[in-house]
């Protein structure tokens, strides 16, 4: 299995650029996957250099480049800190993830995150984890799916398609994909299937790994760890990440404004670096997952710093 067949690494040069590397920095790739970020900051780095990188999917550790200033860690980046720690690091100069699902998680049927094969429903990232879509699609309540439905899948016929799934289960247990495609069929839009198929199991997925919530424990870390000047590059795909990054980035929290010093300075952890940047139509054609990539890139403010700003 190769790095360029398990996953095409998204917006590779950017996203590692805005970390602006120290080659004896010490740095996180919170997201491995196959690894293709992970080998351009080591290109970067020099012998003093280190890497440390989370997955949580057992997959993913066969990319594991051999070199001596990379350790890779086989947990959700929601342990961070934990790991981190374990490993003796206490501060870290800089952290890049991408929150997509792989490619090569996509191209598994027996993974059962695609809309193109028929496999079991399971979708779990981490194989260890007991809650699986399965579970989610046979046991959650009305009120539970209609609610992931609209709010992680943002999907109109949110209601409708929770009550056919708890109709057809009274009837017999949804175990495939196959199964769940034809129970949601006769709801999905002309033309739009294949988009609101997607989106429903884009809901399960993100459900059933927890993905918000494991995204909110990691960046609130991210804060504590990051050195001052040390630098966030982030990327997302979903609006619902997207929005708890950026506003994450803007306030240091996701409600709210930014808290105040005595002056009225904002006391940000904080600041933008540059524009929000997405893929060109080249990558895209190369990669068109990439196609709803947003990448955001930021910096830790010094205390100092924090009350200098007006």
């Amino acid at each position: 299995m190769t790095e360029m067949n398990y996953h095409n690494p998204v917006l590779l040069q950017a996203s590692v650029d805005g970390l602006a590397i120290s080659e004896n920095g010490v740095y996180v790739d919170a997201t491995f996957g196959g690894g293709g970020h992970s080998r351009e900051v080591l290109a970067r780095l020099g012998p003093r250099g280190r890497l440390f990188a989370f997955d949580q999917d057992e997959d993913a550790l066969a990319n594991r480049p051999e070199d001596d200033r990379f350790t890779l860690i086989g947990e959700n980046f929601r342990y961070l800190r934990q790991y981190l720690k374990f490993y003796g690091i206490l501060k870290v100069d800089g952290i890049l993830a991408d929150f997509g699902v792989s490619s090569h998680q996509f191209d598994q049927a027996d993974r059962g995150f695609s809309t193109r094969f028929e496999g079991e429903l399971d979708m779990r990232m981490d194989r260890r984890s007991s809650l699986s879509a399965k579970e989610v699609v046979n046991s959650y309540s009305f009120e539970q799916l209609r609610g992931i439905f609209s709010r992680y899948g943002e999907l109109r016929k949110s209601g409708p398609m929770a009550g056919a799934i708890v109709r057809e289960r009274d009837r017999q247990q949804i175990e495939t994909t196959a199964q769940l495609k034809e129970v949601v069929q006769p709801l999905l839009q002309k033309g739009r299937e294949f988009k609101e198929l997607a989106q429903l199991y884009q809901a399960i997925r993100m459900e059933v790994n927890q993905e918000l919530a494991a995204l909110e424990e990691f960046l609130l870390q991210t804060t504590e760890l990051l050195r001052p000047g040390g630098r966030l590059s982030l990327i997302s795909y979903h609006s619902l990440e997207d929005r708890l990054v950026k506003r994450f980035i803007r306030t240091g929290k996701f409600e709210g404004e930014a808290e105040k010093d005595f002056y009225g300075n904002s006391l940000a952890p904080f600041r933008k670096v540059g524009n929000l940047i997405v893929p060109d139509e080249a990558e895209i054609q190369v990669n068109p997952r990439a196609r709803s990539a947003k990448l955001r890139i930021a910096e830790r403010m010094a205390v100092t710093k924090q009350h200098e700003r007006k």
